[in-house]
């Protein structure tokens, strides 16, 4: 459903969102509820996402909660059911009272599915964490869900930012070390500046920026989305812009690169995608793209 506010309105309140969600300040819990009432569906379901963002920070969870379950059980669009519902899994056992609401949505045949599994888990999620303050359990696994004890905890988030158990954690550990490894072993193409990247294109990409005196990182660690990290293949600080160059077509590798993107997008991060078909018009394609962001090239 097209938004029937004024573009340049719409676009404003899509960024006030965004920011607001990335802010992690509890105090403007206010400001994403009111957005939930203008009439876009993408400004709502971008101020539920906010929200959700906001429980770990403190967030008042009666206020979230109240707001969220009205726009999980009456919102207009099924995608912002989806997102609202989504953010009261983050309030836990503060939702409890709307469980029995979640799983008569997620029976309900006249619904979307993936509202419908969005229910379900939600209602999952709220109940175990009702069950886990009766029973003083403070944190659970991530990855399969047995209770973590405060050693583990305090271990798991100063590695990771997230929470694990002890065995969890080394397969986490294991996995991400013989990733990185294995990325550091394919950087066998060196730039003109001598950065080592992994594929040509990369390198025409490095080779631009380095022309053109823009300052760039490249594969370095970022935790820019909640509790995800990523690296990017380039990053340029001084104007806040990163670029990935997407250079496989394995059905492996796009479904990571949909995933990437994604994240860049919910988090309104300044993205420019290059592809190997690009690389022939590189010098436009990057100098077009930069203008967007207000980065004229001479």
């Amino acid at each position: 459903m097209k938004s029937p506010m004024l573009p340049k309105d719409h676009q404003k309140a899509v960024k006030l969102a965004l920011e607001l969600g990335r802010r992690g300040d509890p105090t403007q819990l206010s400001r994403l509820i009111r957005a939930t009432y203008l009439p876009s569906n993408e400004i709502q379901r971008l101020a539920a996402s906010g929200i959700g963002k906001l429980a770990e920070f403190g967030a008042d969870s009666a206020i979230a909660v109240t707001r969220l379950a009205e726009l999980a059980f009456k919102g207009r669009h099924p995608q912002t059911q989806q997102y609202a519902i989504r953010a009261l899994k983050k309030y836990g056992a503060a939702g409890s009272s709307h469980v029995q609401d979640l799983l008569d949505m997620a029976r309900n045949p006249a619904l979307k599915d993936y509202v419908r599994a969005a229910a379900k888990t939600t209602a999952d999620a709220i109940a175990l964490a009702a069950s886990d303050v009766n029973n003083g359990v403070q944190h659970r696994c991530l990855r399969c869900n047995t209770v973590v004890s405060d050693q583990e905890f305090e271990r798991s988030m100063e590695a990771f930012q997230r929470c694990f158990c002890d065995r969890c954690f080394d397969e986490v550990f294991l996995i991400r070390r013989n990733f990185e490894m294995q990325v550091e072993i394919n950087k066998t193409v060196e730039a003109q500046d001598g950065t080592l990247v992994q594929s040509k294109g990369e390198k025409m990409i490095a080779e631009w920026l380095t022309a053109h005196r823009l300052s760039y990182r490249y594969d370095t660690k970022f935790r820019i989305i909640g509790e995800f990290q990523i690296r990017p293949d380039f990053y340029m600080p001084e104007i806040d812009v990163y670029i990935e160059y997407w250079g496989l077509d394995t059905p492996k590798y796009k479904m990571s690169m949909y995933k990437k993107q994604m994240l860049y997008q919910q988090e309104g991060k300044r993205l420019i995608s290059v592809y190997p078909k690009d690389l022939s018009v590189l010098d436009a394609l990057l100098r077009s793209k930069l203008s967007i962001f207000g980065c004229v090239i001479n």
